[in-house]
């Protein structure tokens, strides 16, 4: 069962806003996303992570779903 993600309203310095953008874009990442694993590691780093916490999704897309075909129905 997933859980509801927490909503929070950040202000920042539309400088520092732009370097998270681009370093995100290059990691494939959403700026949300770059914030959230930036964020983990900090948290990691300092020995604060919960145990409980879930795995964050990997950068890109998601991976497509392979629907069964009617070829592989006759196998």
């Amino acid at each position: 069962m997933a859980t509801e993600r927490k909503k929070l309203l950040l202000r920042l310095d539309p400088a520092v806003h732009d370097a998270l953008a681009r370093w995100a874009a290059a990691e494939l990442r959403s700026t949300n996303a770059q914030i959230e694993f930036l964020l983990r590691r900090a948290l990691s780093d300092a020995g604060r992570l919960p145990r409980n916490v879930g795995e964050q999704r990997r950068p890109g897309r998601p991976p497509a779903r392979s629907e069964p075909t009617d070829t592989d129905a006759e196998d």
